[in-house]
């Protein structure tokens, strides 16, 4: 079996798709989804079959492990109080889509390390997602490269619900199954294991262009 072809129930339908390169001659795994946005090329996929929801008033990002200094992080925390970052990077699904120039609006997570204090002993990031089980990892400095952020708003205003709000994980040279949605906490651990699609066959560092069997 390859990466696997995986099906996707779109307006009350299955719809395929096929799963990077290496996704010719089998089937790997069944997702939920829902339909596209309407004319920005954004497809957008469930694990469980539906969207979680916030409360801004209640919400908090829990951010734990190895770490010297434990945190819970309100929302108005992470949009007022932390420094705020902007970029323009574009977006790739190792499904073989992408979408250019995205306006992303967040917190690179050194603004997080600096109030946690990461002990010597963390070498990785565990995310971990309102939408159970979704979790996935990155290496201590794979979440320090400039690029990366924990992002609140996207093209202009806050995240919607389909794109993860109130927070997720923005890493452009990764395919998007690595960008963590819904994300409700981070734990500084020792080293990285597979996520939940690692743990389905995909690569564990997914960098865009040369991995799941795609090659520059």
């Amino acid at each position: 079996m390859g990466r696997g072809l995986f099906l996707a129930t779109v307006l009350g339908g299955l719809s395929s798709l096929w799963w990077g390169k290496r996704a010719w001659d089998g089937v790997s795994s069944v997702t939920q989804g829902i339909p596209l946005l309407p004319g920005d090329g954004w497809r957008i996929y469930t694990i469980s079959g539906s969207i979680p929801r916030f409360d801004p008033a209640t919400w908090t990002l829990e951010v734990g492990g190895l770490v010297e200094r434990p945190l819970s992080l309100r929302y108005e925390e992470l949009r007022g109080l932390l420094p705020r970052e902007n970029q323009v990077s574009d977006f790739h699904c190792v499904t073989g889509w992408s979408v250019d120039n995205v306006h992303w609006g967040g917190v690179r997570l050194k603004e997080i390390f600096a109030l946690a204090k990461p002990k010597p002993n963390a070498h990785a990031l565990q995310f971990t997602s309102s939408e159970v089980p979704y979790v996935d990892y990155l290496t201590l400095r794979q979440g320090l490269l400039p690029d990366v952020m924990l992002a609140y708003d996207m093209d202009g205003g806050p995240l919607s619900r389909e794109h993860g709000a109130p927070l997720r994980l923005v890493i452009p040279r990764m395919y998007g199954y690595k960008g963590v949605k819904w994300l409700s906490r981070i734990d500084l651990v020792e080293r990285t294991q597979d996520g939940y699609w690692e743990q389905r066959g995909y690569d564990r560092d997914a960098w865009v262009g040369t991995s799941n069997g795609y090659s520059s």
